[in-house]
């Protein structure tokens, strides 16, 4: 998988994924600000049927502030997405975006201590969900 994002398969099911997903950006201090259904979207735009997928746009509101606070431009990149999406035999995989990475384009020493800590926490998400059974 590219640099900008990390990834992990689970052994679980597209809705326990979402779910279990869900229960770990909070223990972490994000909320679901937005939730994309994009096979939803697939189906009434364009009426093609695709395998579930779901796009959860995730802020934690102190860091996000800290973000904004530095370079107003960083709301391009926010909030911080993380994917979900069935692999069409049971298991799901979980995708969250390195933001590390991701704001870089912004050229702006100042995130760095910001986006590591963000990136952290995601990697712990991610870390969280693969002790799922």
């Amino acid at each position: 998988m590219p640099r900008y994002a990390e990834t992990v398969n689970l052994p679980i099911s597209y809705e326990e994924a979402v779910s279990r997903t869900r229960g770990a950006l909070k223990d972490e201090g994000f909320g679901v600000i937005t939730k994309i259904d994009v096979k939803a979207t697939m189906k009434e735009k364009l009426n093609e049927d695709v395998a579930p997928y779901v796009i959860l746009g995730a802020c934690n509101p102190s860091l996000a502030h800290r973000a904004l606070s530095t370079e107003k431009e960083i709301g391009l990149l926010l909030p911080c997405n993380v994917c979900v999406w069935d692999n069409g035999d049971g298991s799901s995989t979980v995708a969250a975006i390195n933001v590390k990475e991701v704001f870089q384009v912004m050229d702006n020493p100042a995130l760095v201590q910001v986006a590591e800590t963000v990136t952290n926490k995601l990697a712990s998400v991610l870390q969280q969900l693969q002790g799922v059974k």
